[in-house]
């Protein structure tokens, strides 16, 4: 034995002082290797839309609604099923209903809480008592441990005591909160852990409420998306982003999340919209303040770094004033704005005094927002730009591709990256942002992760100007990386797997960011299983071109199934009525053999935990 093994060994033994003590504790970790693996759970592209997200969040992808029908589907009518599923999901405003309607009794209250018991029985079983114990609300621990281990005995002792439990609850009207506890649990344990597969804002409202929802997950990671690191470059005080954040928010009408959200007022650039421009909707002017500002700040970081090869995306100095068009890859089109007083002829790039003024307090603003700042530190303690779990690989938005499909090349700071190297640099990058504030070539690529031609987020050449200033939608057309042409084939997802050192025939790619056009015949599922498109279509903008509210993912002990939701009305109706999200559950792939413990990253930590043990018994005797 070596003197590290010597030292760590001495370390090992004070958590466990004694020979029976280590015994104990390879006995309790090789029984956990033997239960089932836990329910992971993908969503991506929640945009947003907090009340769809909360809800499918809520109902565990259908989860709960699975096992509430496997346990009462002789015994209960579907209504009444779905009023146990309501009530699991909402439990606090659905019992203020209930009592609001004189509904609730004390035979209601009974049977409902043994209902809510034997959901819990059911899905604590591939748990470790220790495990389920942690999980529950600790002012009910010790009741909800006693109830869901009750045995049945010869004299029916333990019934009884059950019984009584349920009796002293309903005696002291402590009822509510205790269906309030069960529920939490419930659906702590339908979902072991939760992949947030990017974009979490921008689009729909209340990015910040979601935000909230996730910070008090008890499980969790999340794989930033294109619009993530636009916020979070935006809160490390790149202009650029700040301007791309603000712009998109008020193209949406959103700036809800901004000004109550966040505490960041745009009066400024509002004044200086209206003074500036002729738009007579205050907002319409801001837009064009700020989308003119974004164009100049743009040229500014594309002149600073020739190596991103976006000299055409400079447009500001093509326009022809007199003729009133702009040369966009040598073709002229008419443009439908000319009024641009801010643009200096000796250099269009240079923002003006009010610019730069309004810029620079904006900011200060995203610099100082406490709310704001709390989030993206959540962001990146979290989030990365691609995790490998349990066998699967997860990113976003594409591993760049050349036109052969191979690996794109990409140039930065001297040094040539491809594959996984370009994503493991663009996460280091996207880090260094945050934490040195001052680092501007990190601040300039957050702005390059957003929106540039081979960033591993984006995957298309943006053309936000042709958009906001050019009638003629031949302008529009942004082209995509290869990748998008080569993910359907089979041999190109086992050359990214084998890239990220995934060789195992289970492996998959979870993949976000582009919306299945289901209408149209498109298909989640690709490359013969081994890629999937999760984007949760969650943003109402668009349903009429997807047909349906997105996808989600559950990946089981038993195999992957994927969900296609139709979409979510309210949670006012979900209370009224007790309507859930219809969803269409789709095998993808059965595990031949049950997928347990031992088999997932959690346990091959074990097994190594398990050797380190054995260690010290060797070390004791």
């Amino acid at each position: 034995m070596d003197l590290q093994d010597k030292k760590y060994l001495k370390l090992l033994a004070e958590k466990y002082p004694s020979k029976q003590a280590v015994c104990r504790e390879i006995i309790n970790l090789n029984a956990i290797l033997n239960l089932p693996k836990g329910t992971e759970h993908f969503m991506s592209d929640l945009h947003g839309e907090y009340e769809a997200f909360y809800h499918i969040l809520n109902n565990c992808s259908g989860v709960i609604r699975e096992k509430v029908s496997l346990l009462f589907h002789d015994s209960l009518t579907d209504l009444e099923q779905q009023e146990i599923c309501t009530l699991i999901y909402y439990p606090r405003e659905r019992l203020d209903m209930l009592q609001e309607a004189g509904t609730l009794s004390e035979d209601w209250y009974r049977m409902t809480l043994n209902q809510l018991i034997e959901i819990a029985k059911l899905l604590s079983s591939k748990y470790t008592r220790s495990k389920v114990r942690k999980a529950m609300p600790e002012d009910f621990a010790y009741i909800i441990d006693e109830l869901l281990h009750v045995q049945k005995d010869e004299d029916d002792n333990q019934v009884l005591y059950h019984r009584k439990i349920i009796d002293t609850i309903l005696d002291i009207h402590n009822a509510d909160e205790f269906i309030i506890a069960l529920s939490a649990l419930i659906k702590q344990l339908a979902v072991d852990h939760l992949h947030i597969v990017g974009d979490i804002f921008d689009r729909g409202p209340y990015a910040d409420k979601i935000l909230d929802l996730l910070q008090r997950h008890h499980s969790l990671d999340i794989e930033w998306g294109n619009h993530d690191i636009l916020w979070m470059g935006a809160a490390s005080g790149s202009m650029a982003c700040i301007a791309n954040v603000i712009r998109n928010n008020l193209k949406y009408h959103n700036t809800d999340i901004l000004e109550s959200g966040y505490g960041i007022s745009l009066r400024s650039l509002t004044l200086f919209g209206a003074n500036t421009y002729q738009q007579e909707d205050p907002m319409e002017a801001a837009l064009k303040a700020v989308s003119v500002i974004l164009f100049k700040l743009e040229g500014q970081i594309i002149r600073r770094h020739p190596e991103y090869h976006m000299d055409d995306r400079m447009l500001l100095h093509r326009i022809d004033f007199e003729a009133g068009t702009v040369l966009v890859e040598e073709q002229s089109y008419a443009m439908n704005d000319l009024d641009f007083p801010t643009l200096d002829a000796q250099d269009v790039y240079q923002l003006s005094a009010g610019e730069q003024t309004v810029m620079e307090e904006l900011r200060a603003a995203f610099l100082n927002s406490v709310r704001l700042q709390k989030h993206i530190r959540f962001l990146y303690e979290k989030g990365s730009m691609y995790r490998i779990f349990n066998g699967n690989l997860l990113y976003h938005g594409c591993i760049p591709m050349d036109e052969t499909g191979n690996f794109e090349g990409v140039e930065m700071e001297g040094e040539i990256y491809q594959g996984k190297s370009y994503l493991d640099y663009a996460d280091k990058v996207a880090r260094r942002a945050y934490i040195h504030q001052q680092d501007a070539d990190a601040q300039d690529f957050m702005w390059y992760l957003w929106s540039g031609r081979q960033s591993p987020l984006c995957g298309r050449n943006i053309k936000t100007f042709e958009r906001t200033f050019l009638d003629d939608k031949a302008a529009w057309v942004e082209e995509s990386n290869p990748y998008y042409r080569y993910y359907h084939e089979e041999k190109i997802c086992h050359m990214i797997l084998r890239e990220f050192g995934l060789f195992s025939e289970m492996s998959h790619i979870i993949n976000g960011h582009t919306p299945v056009k289901t209408s149209e015949g498109e298909q989640p599922i690709r490359a013969n299983g081994k890629l999937l498109v999760i984007d949760g279509g969650f943003c109402k903008d668009y349903h009429k071109t997807t047909g349906i509210a997105g996808y989600t993912l559950i990946y089981n002990s038993h195999g992957l199934r994927i969900k296609a939701h139709q979409p979510f009305e309210s949670v006012y109706q979900a209370l009224r009525e007790n309507k859930d999200i219809e969803s269409d559950s789709r095998l993808v792939e059965t595990e031949q053999a049950r997928v347990m413990v031992r088999d997932s990253d959690n346990g091959k930590q074990i097994m190594e935990d398990i050797a380190d043990l054995k260690k010290l018994l060797e070390y004791y005797d």
